[in-house]
């Protein structure tokens, strides 16, 4: 199906989206490579049942920020563009599903704004800082940043996705691929990206503390996501401490860390039957 794009302007960046489908709207968050488009064949996959929403985070891929930030709340910022673009697209109220980084997003946007969120979806958020080995996880990203200044992106990530037990996870099978153009341009944002997630990301979203109090009032519009085949990865890790403090039991879905991305027909079909059964 294809896709409307366009812009939407919020304060010190302009945020490139687009929308699929119809039916319920449904925010996708992009995950720590800030770019809606690996979403792109899961977003096909729902939107016969949804009204689809992708879009590339602020200063990432084709959403340029106005200047250079200053550092602070980054976090915040990215909460802020998602509730702007719920108000804009779906008049103020739509599900949510983040994924790893963009999980950390979905969490901090249903504690922070919940009244703009039906479901959010949290699948694999790596909030290192709910885990009892807070610190060295955190010492971990510390490292791997350091790692990226002195010897490049390409040796941390393989750094980074040999400890998160990404190990040929990541490849969609052929049929769920993007046109071989399409895939390419994706694939040089994304490579792009690595410099902007190190010193964007990195170091500070896995400390990010959720409010626990605040998402146990809201416990029942969140979902604790995780992958059927990364239960003993670090990923998963923190919803099992979300789904004791919280009191929501963890959903799995299709895959592992990125299912959404390797099996997005399973994963369109376990995602809209949840959705719907809550509405």
């Amino acid at each position: 199906m294809s896709a409307t794009c366009d812009r939407l302007r919020v304060p010190g960046a302009s945020l490139y989206f687009e929308v699929r489908g119809t039916g319920p709207a449904l925010l996708l968050i992009p995950t720590g490579n800030g770019d809606g488009g690996p979403y792109t064949p899961l977003a096909e996959a729902l939107a016969d049942r949804h009204t689809v929403i992708t879009y590339d985070k602020r200063a990432y891929s084709r959403s340029p920020l106005d200047a250079p930030d200053d550092g602070t709340d980054r976090v915040g910022a990215d909460v802020e563009d998602a509730r702007a673009l719920i108000e804009h697209v779906a008049g103020g109220r739509a599900d949510v599903l983040g994924g790893s980084s963009g999980a950390i997003v979905a969490l901090e946007l249903l504690a922070r704004h919940p009244r703009c969120v039906g479901t959010s979806v949290v699948h694999e958020p790596p909030l290192a800082s709910v885990l009892p080995d807070a610190e060295e996880w955190l010492a971990f990203y510390a490292n791997l940043y350091a790692t990226y200044q002195d010897a490049g992106p390409v040796v941390a990530m393989g750094i980074f996705r040999e400890r998160m037990g990404m190990r040929g996870t990541t490849k969609p099978p052929d049929d769920a691929q993007l046109p071989p153009d399409e895939l390419a341009d994706m694939l040089a944002r994304i490579r792009s990206n690595h410099t902007q997630w190190f010193e964007r990301e990195v170091r500070d979203y896995p400390a990010v503390v959720p409010d626990v109090e605040a998402l146990r009032a809201v416990a029942g519009r969140l979902v604790l996501g995780g992958g059927d085949t990364s239960r003993d990865d670090f990923p998963y890790q923190p919803n099992r401490v979300l789904s004791a403090r919280v009191g929501v039991p963890i959903t799995h879905f299709p895959g592992g860390h990125v299912g959404f991305v390797t099996q997005p027909g399973e994963f369109a079909d376990a995602l809209s039957a949840l959705l719907t059964a809550r509405r």
